[in-house]
This record gives structure tokens, sequence and C-alpha cells, in this order.
């Protein structure tokens, strides 16, 4: 592969802009790339006893360093949590500020008291108040036992260790740097000059009728480039809160109401470049997959009861990712495609690793990451530090012949501070792929392993009646 100019030949490398990394002609075995993002869970909450990541130090493990709790007045270290269903903490801007509490990680207990017993002053009756008489969870980390499927992709495929969300913030700013590289609040509802960077300290109104992004997402060069995408919606209820609060009343999800979890339908260049109707319904993923009509990019959200978002059950969101997976493994699109499988957040629970400062938006804190695809480098841990724009970038190099969003160059000028494809602290998921394996076959998974341990001190309600009929993809 030509990661390194000097070591190979130009032959052997597509052609790519001036001063950027060479593009390895065999990246384009990848004709179909699709991004299956989840809700608030942090590495450690999942993968911190994986064997081999740079998970929670053993020395946190067993009695060094703690999350002090004001309320119980004891330490609390990280706990194996056997449950399905977790209750998390706050995960604004500045609840990841807290928590990360100048890079001692120990903010996480203290955050949660604070968000929990506000809320419980004006509604005792929310279910989370019960908190108070308990251990918090945000100290919880789960294991192979609750989440097998999520550790047998890591184990057969590439696990990212060092995935960081790409702000501070939660869903809001981290979905609209997944699509555009960048969060902002503008002035000007057609402007993009008039836009500054929004690290989602604050509630935004993401329902408001009229177009309010103006600033370019990739789905711009992608019509530009004549390359396909899809950004696809699970319709059900909104997974998270407009103001990265623990509780909220539910909103609903679909294609055509731009959400916190679907802002495409708000940006401006989707409606002048007229893709809105590529904004599409979930089950229209599985359909393409079937059919082997993949678009080259694909976004795929889900809803609140398959987000992994507390308090939806963890075996239920681990379900919908796996029949995503599924779905691609069983198409005739398999040979071709990379899923990447991330969590937008880290939803206030605990991780150990103080992130890396790129810029006044982040990064964020430290999320889950999976790749699966039959050119993935087998049971490989990726120790790389990436974010979200670590996808931009893969894609862009993939279809666009390395061309980055940035308004110097794309022909359509915003007010962005920095060109987030470009920083010299993000690594390249090229890494991850061995293009000289023959492509690895199928490792398809039953979407409900184990379903009679999945109630199992979980206070799940839905688990005794979804034995008798399961859900169906899309």
């Amino acid at each position: 592969m030509c990661l390194i100019a000097v070591a190979l030949l130009a032959s052997a490398c597509g052609s790519t802009p001036a001063g950027a990394d060479p593009i390895p002609a065999k990246i384009h075995k990848i004709r179909h790339v699709i991004v299956v993002m989840q809700e608030n869970r942090s590495f450690d909450n999942y993968f911190g006893t994986y064997p081999g990541a740079d998970g929670i130090p053993a020395s946190v493990l067993h009695g060094k360093g703690c999350n002090p709790d004001p309320m119980l007045h004891m330490c609390v270290r990280p706990y194996h949590d056997t449950r399905q269903v977790d209750v998390g903490g706050p995960h604004t801007a500045s609840s990841a500020l807290a928590d990360i509490n100048g890079g001692r990680m120990n903010g996480f207990v203290q955050q949660l008291r604070s968000a929990v017993h506000g809320a419980c002053t004006h509604d005792p009756n929310i279910p989370d108040c019960v908190l108070d008489q308990r251990i918090p969870d945000v100290m919880g980390y789960h294991t192979a036992a609750e989440i097998p499927n999520y550790w047998d992709y890591a184990r057969h495929f590439v696990l990212q260790d060092h995935l960081f969300s790409s702000n501070l913030g939660w869903s809001v700013p981290a979905h609209l740097a997944m699509v555009s590289g960048w969060s902002a609040t503008c002035t000007s509802l057609t402007n993009p000059m008039s836009c500054r960077s929004f690290d989602g300290r604050h509630a935004v109104h993401t329902h408001h009728e009229n177009i309010r992004y103006p600033w370019t997402d990739l789905t711009y060069l992608l019509a530009q480039h004549h390359v396909t995408w899809r950004y696809y919606v699970e319709k059900g209820k909104q997974p998270d809160c407009a103001n990265g609060a623990v509780v909220c009343p539910a909103r609903v999800q679909s294609p055509r109401t731009p959400s916190i979890w679907n802002p495409l339908p708000h940006f401006l260049d989707v409606h002048t470049d007229h893709q809105a109707m590529d904004v599409q319904a979930s089950f229209n993923f599985f359909a393409s997959a079937k059919a082997g009509t993949l678009p080259s990019v694909s976004w795929i959200v889900p809803s609140e009861a398959n987000s992994e978002h507390p308090p939806a059950a963890i075996w239920r969101g681990q379900a919908w990712v796996t029949r995503i997976v599924n779905a691609v493994m069983q198409s005739p699109d398999w040979k071709s495609s990379a899923i990447f499988i991330a969590w937008d957040d880290w939803g206030g629970f605990y991780d150990s690793v103080d992130p890396p400062r790129v810029d006044s938006l982040g990064y964020g804190l430290r999320v889950p990451g999976l790749l699966i695809s039959p050119y993935a480098r087998h049971g490989f841990i990726d120790h790389q530090t990436l974010s979200f724009d670590a996808y931009l970038k893969f894609i862009e190099d993939d279809f666009l012949g390395g061309e980055r969003i940035d308004p110097a160059t794309d022909g359509r000028p915003d007010s962005r501070p920095d060109i987030r494809e470009k920083a010299p602290q993000l690594g390249n998921l090229i890494s991850e792929f061995d293009f000289n394996q023959p492509a690895r076959p199928p490792m398809l998974l039953p979407p409900i392993p184990n379903p009679d341990r999945r109630c199992v001190a979980g206070h799940d309600r839905s688990c005794r009646s979804t034995r008798r009929h399961r859900t169906q993809p899309g």
C-alpha cells in the first residue's frame, strides 16, 4: 500500500491534491461505505476490559483513583454492570469538561448527581430519581456477557480504541460533524459566512421548518462528483434530548422531519442540489442491501428503542446493528463494502482517556468504534487517534480523489476555522484494511444471542414480550 510516498512508486497510488497523503489505489475495492451511528456510550463502558485494548487502567480497577460521589460520600470505581438498561449521565459540552476535569477523568459521578438532583427537584416521579438509592451506573462497564456480538466483531474485524467524538458536546454537534466536519450556529439561514462554531453548551431548535445550516456538508461534494448517497432514518421516537439533558419529553423522528439525528434536511446545499429525497426510511436500506443496490455512501441512524441511548435496552441496539451488518454481509455488495460502527457521544459514562485538544470544539470523549469489511484486518486493534472526521477523510479519499470540505477549494466558501480532515493528530483508516488478502466471507451473527439471558438483572419491561415477536429490519 502507498501510505508513505518515498517508499513506493507514484504509479501505485491514485491522484491526490498537492500536499495530501497519497491514496492507495486498492482503496477503490471499497465501493460502499456504511456509517452506523448509535448513541451514548464511552469506550470504557463497552470495551474497557477488552484484551489488548487501551481500556480501564488496572490501577483504577484495583484501587488507585476514583470518582467521588458527593451524595454517598464515597469513592466510586469502575465495576461490571450486568444490566441491559442504563441511565448514564448528562452529556453537554459543559458536562464533558467537568467529567474530564483537567485530565483527571473523575467528574462523572459529580455531574450525574447534579443533573439528577435538579431533575428530581422539579419532578420526583422521574424514573431516574431512583439513582439516588444506588451506585451510579456511569461508572459501570459491560463485557462480552452483555454485548457478545460487539465483542465478536472486535475479535474478528477491527476495534478502534482511540476514536473520539468529533466535539465535546452531545448529539446535535456530533451529527453535524459526522456529515460536514463542523458544528456551527448561524445568524443567517442562507449565508455560510454568518456561522460560528457550536460546541453544544446550549439548546438549539432542531425542529424549525426553515433551512438553518448554510455551511457545506459532504453531500455537496458527493453531488459534484456524481457519487450516490443516502441518509437512512428509522422511524420512531427521537433518541436524545434537544439540550443534552438526561430526561425530556419524547419527539417523533422520520426522514421528513429534521431533527437531532436527522440534520441533512436542514442543510441548504441538500436542497439546492435537489437531494432532499436521499434522506430515506431505514427499510429502504435493507431493501437496497438485498437487491445489491446500496449507494456509495450510507449513513444509518436508529430510533430511540434501538439506539442504546439510556434507558433503551442495550440488547435491542445490538440487535439493530447486527441486522444491519447481516444485511450487508448477505448482500451482493458485501465484497465491496466497509461498515463503520460508532456511538455519537459518551453519554456521561466513565472513560479513562483524556481527549486530545484539536481546536475549540474538541475532540470530545472517547467512544467505541468498529470496522467490519471483507478486507478488514483480522482481530486488529487500531490505536491511532481518530474521530468521525476520519470517516469523511476515508470517503473523500475513496470517492473524491482526496478533495476535502475546504472553503478554499470546494467552490462553496464558509467560515469554518479549520479543515478537520487535515488535522495532524487524525489517523488514517486505510491502515485498518489489508487489501492484499482475499475477500473474507460473511460472519453472520444472531441478532438476539442468548435470548433467555437478556432479562437477567436487566429491568427491561419489554424483554418478556419480545420473545413472542422479534423486530423486523427497518
